[in-house]
């Protein structure tokens, strides 16, 4: 991206076509249509927010843990008993960051877009970067739609965009690569989840109003049915085209507000949780018949085994118990959406064949082995490259790729091959967490607080053994100082490499570069 000097002359040669990507490989000297695509990604679901049990023991087998027991995902069971499910998946934990890492393969620190976008201010913060990349992606720039739209795939949005702010050239998904866009723009959360308010356009919430639904305004349909029809039209539509798709359904759900899904609200009028964390169950039942539509839809339109469909969320759990940084929101693990901790990070990632058959050859070149548990860290920018090479494309010179393939972690089997390594890089205020950055290698795992020189305290860290200590419950920076000082440098160096931009000082404006222990 322009923000760290990429070649703009070879993103626009590939952009005019002087580039030729293939549009699919042939299998066996026998050409096959290229496979289906479904990015399924849900807003604020982290990893506990389901009835499928992500975290494991010792030995890699699932627990069940009490909000397994709450919330209820029967879809997602379907869809992990066809796949592979990872217990150790990481996104940012703010969603932008996330959404733009996914369509680019990029880590936040490298593209530069580090926190939400507020659809009308720079919200970068205090004493945030003043560069930081607030306008989000760009006509220009290199996505995963586009890539698949230049090899012949019907892309398709449904839902939630948030690429860039209101009037940028992110706000509109068409922009990016995207064929047909249903939902997306620059907000972040809807006016209303209900038909009835015409999803925002009437509760003086306007300029949150979720567009392209004008069909369903003033009926009782709730926001991710909408969404999740008019998902099912545009899959149809490719399928009576002949054309392979590309589907990135971004369901609005679970954000708040959290207005609660009429659907499947009894199922929780007993709980003894606080009303806002009923409707939000209420919320996460609906994004998972979504999910079951979207999967029989496949079924009858008969592309289901030629049809790989990726479900994750785009940060930690928001769901409404417990402050950012108590065991409560993601228990057993600590924190919650914006936090420095697991539960801010970690999200369910579930990858399967919409249904398994042995002799689809794409099947064969991808094979996801069923029921699986996948305990090796992976990351959502490792998407971009795992779906490039499953299509048989490639990633364009001068557009640098920080994901990993998934291939060989898909069969539920170790890459010792392959680094475990994460970097979450927050340079801004006020949030949950403040000023941060931190950094997964292997078991480890670093967290620097940027605090001004003004500020009472200074800057100060936190060191955990995520294998003997999981939830983060005790700090190690002052009994191993070895360690701190190697994962700092870690730290450091990957800020470095990515170009990274830091919080500045209140005076003078330097930026505040991490300090060595």
């Amino acid at each position: 991206m322009s923000r760290h000097g990429l070649p703009r002359l070879s993103s626009i040669l590939i952009l005019l076509g002087l580039v030729v990507l293939p549009v699919c490989r042939a299998v066996a000297d026998e050409v096959f249509p290229p496979p289906n695509i479904i990015v399924f990604l849900v807003d604020d679901m982290g990893v506990m927010d389901t009835s499928v049990p992500f975290l494991t023991d010792e030995d890699g087998k699932p627990v069940r843990h009490p909000l397994n027991e709450f919330f209820r995902t029967p879809q997602m069971e379907r869809l992990a008993a066809r796949g592979v499910r990872f217990n150790n998946f990481c996104a940012m934990s703010v969603c932008s960051p996330s959404r733009i890492s996914l369509l680019t393969g990029q880590n936040a620190a490298r593209h530069g877009t580090t926190n939400w976008i507020n659809p009308d201010q720079n919200n970068a913060g205090p004493l945030g970067p003043p560069s930081w990349n607030w306008q989000g992606l760009h006509t220009r720039d290199i996505t995963l739609p586009r890539l698949l739209q230049r090899a012949g795939y019907r892309t398709i949005h449904v839902g939630k965009g948030h690429f860039g702010p209101r009037g940028s050239e992110g706000e509109n998904p068409q922009n990016l690569g995207f064929d047909i866009n249903v939902g997306g723009c620059s907000i972040g959360q809807p006016g209303s989840y209900q038909g009835s308010k015409n999803f925002g356009q009437t509760t003086g919430q306007g300029r949150h109003a979720v567009p392209h639904l004008s069909a369903y305004h003033g009926t009782e349909i709730f926001l991710t049915e909408a969404l999740t029809r008019e998902a099912a039209v545009q899959m149809a539509t490719a399928v009576k085209e002949k054309r392979p798709f590309f589907l990135h359904c971004a369901h609005y759900a679970v954000h708040a507000p959290f207005d609660s899904d009429p659907r499947f609200a009894g199922h929780y009028a007993g709980s003894d949780k606080p009303a806002p964390a009923r409707a939000f169950a209420s919320l996460i039942e609906g994004m998972d018949a979504s999910l079951g539509d979207l999967l029989d839809q496949l079924d009858t339109l008969g592309v289901a085994d030629n049809t790989l469909v990726i479900f994750l969320g785009d940060n930690g759990s928001d769901a409404p118990l417990g402050s950012a940084h108590e065991v409560a929101c993601a228990a057993p693990l600590r924190g919650r959406k914006g936090s420095h901790y697991e539960g801010g990070m970690r999200v369910p990632f579930i990858a399967a064949w919409a249904r398994p058959q042995e002799g689809n050859p794409h099947q064969k070149r991808l094979p996801i082995t069923a029921g699986a548990i996948q305990s090796q860290q992976a990351a959502v920018i490792d998407i971009l490259p795992t779906l490039l090479q499953l299509t048989g494309n490639k990633v364009p010179e001068g557009h640098p790729v920080d994901g990993l393939v998934l291939d060989t972690l898909l069969t539920g089997q170790p890459d010792p091959g392959r680094h475990e390594k994460f970097l979450m890089h927050y340079p801004h205020a006020p949030h949950r967490s403040n000023y941060f950055t931190s950094y997964r290698d292997g078991p480890w795992k670093v967290v620097y607080h940027y605090v001004p020189s003004n500020v009472s305290g200074g800057s100060h860290y936190e060191l955990f053994h995520l294998k003997d200590d999981p939830f983060e419950s005790t700090n190690l920076a002052a009994s191993r100082p070895d360690e701190l000082r190697r994962l700092m440098a870690g730290l450091k160096e990957s800020l470095e490499s990515h170009r990274a931009l830091y919080p500045v000082a209140a005076v003078g404006g330097l930026p505040l570069i991490p300090r060595l222990p």
